[in-house]
């Protein structure tokens, strides 16, 4: 976009009026471009910081679960044995 503007600026003459009128315009819709990637950038890792919670969490009950298991299969062998 930059370059477009800056060629645009060499090849159409125009007042300087016209060109300040011009910059401030390709200023203002960059600007308007960059906040709304970096809305849609920040929307997108909060998604997947939220997802990256929901697989540790998940992956803790698993481990939970097996840990739970194992208690419960040592304690059956342990009573066995007596």
């Amino acid at each position: 976009m930059g370059i477009g503007a800056i060629l645009a600026l060499l090849f159409a003459p125009k007042s300087g009026e016209e060109t300040r009128e011009f910059i401030t315009q390709k200023a203002g819709e960059g600007k308007e471009y960059v906040t709304a990637r970096g809305r849609e950038l920040r929307k997108q890792a909060e998604e997947a910081v939220e997802k990256a919670k929901d697989v540790v969490s998940k992956q803790k009950e698993q481990l939970s679960a097996a840990l739970e298991a194992g208690k419960q299969a040592y304690q059956e062998e342990k009573g066995k044995s007596r």
